[in-house]
C-alpha cells in the first residue's frame, strides 16, 4: 500500500504545473516613450509569454501611483512592490554615489553612453543592494537631455543668469558653475513654470520635451546633452529575487536584456535626431506634429568650456560628496571607457 501511495504522490508531483510567480511591477512615467514602446510591453506582454504563463506581472507606474520620485527605490526595498524603475537621479539624495552613472557631456552618442553604463553596472549593481535592497536588472536610456528655454538665447553663455530646470543633480552643480541658476522643478510642472516664468529653461529628453508639450510654452533649444542620458534603473526587490528559483532568475535576466534593454539602446541614437526635427521642423517627423522651435547650434567652443567645467569642478566636487572608494572605481570604469580621470 505505501509503495503504491508512493507512486500516486510522485506521479502528481510530476503532473502539478510549476508554481505561479505574480509580479507587482511599477514602471516609470506612463506618458514617455520608454514606457509606451519598451516597458509596458515587455511586461505585460513579453514576459509573461516567454515565461509560459508562469509569471503574471500586475503593471503601472509610478506616477498614476502619485509616488514621490525619491520614494520608488526605498519603498521598493521595502518590499512595497517586487519591481520598479525610474531614473536614477532621483535617488541620488539617498545614494549620491550613483549620480556617477550618467555624467553629463561624457558620451554624444548612444554606443558611447551605453558604453558607459556597461562600465558603471557593477557599482550600479553594489548601489542597489546596499542602498535599496534591490538586484539590477536592466539600465535603460532616455533620449540625451537637452535644453528647451522660453527665453531668446544663441549660445551655452546665454544660460549665465537664467533660472534653468535640471534634470539631476550632477546637472544642477554644473549648471551653477556655468552661472545658471539651478531650480529644482518635477516634470510634470515644468511646463507651468516655464509658462509663468519660475524657469527660464529646463533640461529633459528632446522626445520627453516633445510628448509632454514643452514646446508650448518654450522657444528654443539647445541640443547640448546637458543632463547626460537620463538613465533608468529596472531593479527588483533582493528577497523577492532570492525567492526565485535559479531558472526563473535566468529567464527573466535573459528576457529583460534581449525583450527591453537591447531594443531601447537600439532606438536611442535616432531617436534624438527624430525628435530634434519634431521639436524644430528640421527634417520629417516620425511621431507626429513638427513644431517651430528654433534650433540653436552648439559652438565647439561652447562645448569645450561645459566640458571643462565638468571635469575641472563637477566631478572633483561629486568625488568629495561620494567619498569612500568611488572616485577610484569610477576613474578605473566610466573613466577609462571615457577617457576622463577624476584628480
Amino acid at each position: 500500500m505505501k509503495n503504491v501511495l508512493s507512486v500516486l504522490i510522485a506521479t502528481t508531483a510530476l503532473a502539478a504545473p510549476a508554481m505561479a510567480e505574480d509580479l507587482a511591477v511599477v514602471g516609470s512615467w506612463s506618458s514617455l516613450p520608454l514606457h509606451n514602446q519598451y516597458e509596458a510591453p515587455f511586461w505585460s506582454k513579453t514576459l509573461p509569454e516567454a515565461s509560459g504563463g508562469t509569471i503574471n506581472v500586475e503593471l503601472t507606474t509610478h506616477n498614476q501611483m502619485s509616488l514621490g520620485l525619491g520614494d520608488v527605490y526605498p519603498l521598493l526595498g521595502q518590499g512595497v512592490y517586487d519591481v520598479a524603475m525610474t531614473v536614477a537621479d532621483y535617488a541620488v539624495a539617498d545614494a549620491p554615489e550613483l549620480e556617477g552613472l550618467d555624467v553629463p557631456l561624457l558620451a554624444l552618442t548612444a554606443d558611447e553612453a551605453r558604453a558607459m553604463v556597461d562600465a558603471a553596472r557593477p557599482m550600479v549593481a553594489d548601489i542597489y543592494r546596499d542602498r535599496f535592497n534591490s538586484h539590477v536588472l536592466a539600465i535603460a536610456p532616455y533620449p540625451p537631455q537637452v535644453v528647451f528655454c522660453n527665453a531668446e538665447i544663441s549660445s551655452l553663455a546665454d544660460l549665465e543668469g537664467l533660472k534653468v530646470r535640471a534634470s539631476g543633480r550632477m546637472t544642477a552643480k554644473l549648471l551653477e558653475a556655468l552661472g545658471a541658476e539651478g531650480v529644482n522643478v518635477s516634470f510634470s510642472e515644468v511646463p507651468g513654470a516655464l509658462q509663468n516664468g519660475v524657469v527660464d529653461c529646463a533640461v529633459t529628453g528632446a522626445g520627453s520635451g516633445y510628448s509632454a508639450g514643452w514646446w508650448e510654452v518654450s522657444t528654443h533649444l539647445l541640443p547640448i546633452p546637458l543632463g547626460g542620458w537620463d538613465s533608468v534603473v529596472t531593479a527588483i526587490n533582493m528577497d523577492r529575487w532570492n525567492s526565485l528559483n535559479a531558472d526563473t532568475q535566468a529567464l527573466i535576466t535573459e528576457q529583460v536584456a534581449t525583450g527591453f534593454e537591447d531594443p531601447a539602446w537600439a532606438s536611442a541614437q535616432n531617436a534624438l535626431v527624430n525628435d530634434i526635427a519634431c521639436l524644430t521642423g528640421n527634417g520629417e517627423c516620425p511621431s507626429g506634429e513638427a513644431r517651430a522651435m528654433t534650433l540653436v547650434d552648439v559652438s565647439p567652443a561652447d562645448f569645450a568650456r561645459a566640458r571643462d567645467i565638468l571635469t575641472g569642478e563637477v566631478l572633483p566636487e561629486w568625488a568629495e560628496r561620494a567619498g569612500g572608494d568611488w572616485a577610484t572605481r569610477w576613474n578605473a570604469s566610466v573613466g577609462k571607457v571615457v577617457g576622463v580621470t577624476i584628480n
